[in-house]
């Protein structure tokens, strides 16, 4: 089958990324939310929870997180790399080099 001409190329924002790590990673049973990795970006707020880099069209990914207690916290880090890997894979096509997941507090469970 022949391919027609280019029409253009597309471009995938870093923000269209980092939006669908972090709602695919919020859409896990067991993490509460995402948080500022530690340090100074936590003070003063400045960012909100993943970071990513982008080298030479491969993806990384670094999330940091809050989680239920009471989880299998490496069960769990598994889980939200698997479906953030295959989020990115599927959604944009690019391919994922690492997701490091960062748990930096557990937060307690209250049952009502």
């Amino acid at each position: 089958m022949k391919e027609g001409p280019t029409i253009g190329r597309v471009t995938i924002d870093p923000g269209v990324l980092e939006t669908i790590a972090r709602l695919t990673t919020l859409a896990v049973p067991g993490v509460v939310r995402m948080t500022p990795p530690l340090g100074i970006q936590r003070l003063l707020r400045l960012e909100d929870g993943v970071q990513i880099a982008i080298r030479e069209g491969i993806v990384n990914v670094d999330l940091y997180l809050v989680v239920e207690s009471g989880r299998n916290l490496l069960a769990l880090g598994r889980q939200i790399q698997s479906e953030v890997t295959r989020a990115i894979q599927d959604m944009v096509g690019m391919e994922v080099g690492a997701v490091n997941v960062h748990i930096e507090d557990v937060a307690p469970v209250f049952e009502s």
